[in-house]
């Protein structure tokens, strides 16, 4: 490739005197080198293709979970009482499914493939309030969900793929944990 050399003018002053001729005290000159156009734009095309771009982030749940709008829900294979349940939502970075209203009840309920199958969610029975609280604090909307069963001391709320019950918080049935969406940043390589 063909490269072009540069050179600079230097204007000296003119100094009589011993310390002027030393070689230490004379300007150090140097030849700049430009790059041809051709090769400095390949340098610029190999530093961008070493990096990478991103995607605009998608939402997805984990391995397992199944999305519902924008919450991730996984249903147990297993069964514990309601604390339990409770605990193992915890330990998976979740808590038991809080159900806003009878559109979400109604695709949840959508979601459960066996009718005997009965699911806790984060429902129960508040003494001291005497009314039914979500785990989060706030209380149940009689308007969102039609519980059957009682309204008394411990009792916590499940769901099956027809109803809502209310049953002894000690029960042992399956439960729904739920997350919000994760954030996944798609990375795109190139060459790939």
């Amino acid at each position: 490739m063909d490269q072009q050399v540069i050179y600079a003018e230097l204007s000296l002053p003119t100094d009589s005197g011993p310390e002027s001729s030393s070689p230490s005290s004379l300007p150090q000159v140097t030849s700049l080198i430009q790059k041809s156009s051709t090769e400095k734009c390949s340098v610029d095309i190999q530093q961008n293709r070493n990096k990478t771009t991103e995607r605009p982030v998608l939402l997805n749940c984990p391995i397992y979970w199944q999305q519902l709008r924008e919450k991730c829900l996984l249903f147990s294979h297993t069964v514990n009482p309601w604390n339990n349940s409770l605990a193992d939502c915890s330990t998976k970075e979740s808590s038991l499914l809080l159900i806003r209203d009878k559109d979400e009840l109604t695709h949840t309920q959508n979601l459960i493939r066996d009718k005997a199958i009965l699911f806790w969610i984060g429902l129960n029975f508040s003494l001291s309030e005497k009314n039914w609280k979500w785990i989060n604090g706030s209380f149940l909307n009689s308007n969102d969900l039609e519980i059957r069963g009682d309204a008394k001391e411990n009792s916590c709320i499940y769901i099956s793929q027809t109803s809502v019950y209310s049953e002894y918080c000690s029960t042992e049935i399956r439960w729904i944990c739920q997350k919000e969406l994760t954030p996944v940043k798609n990375k795109v390589y190139p060459d790939s």
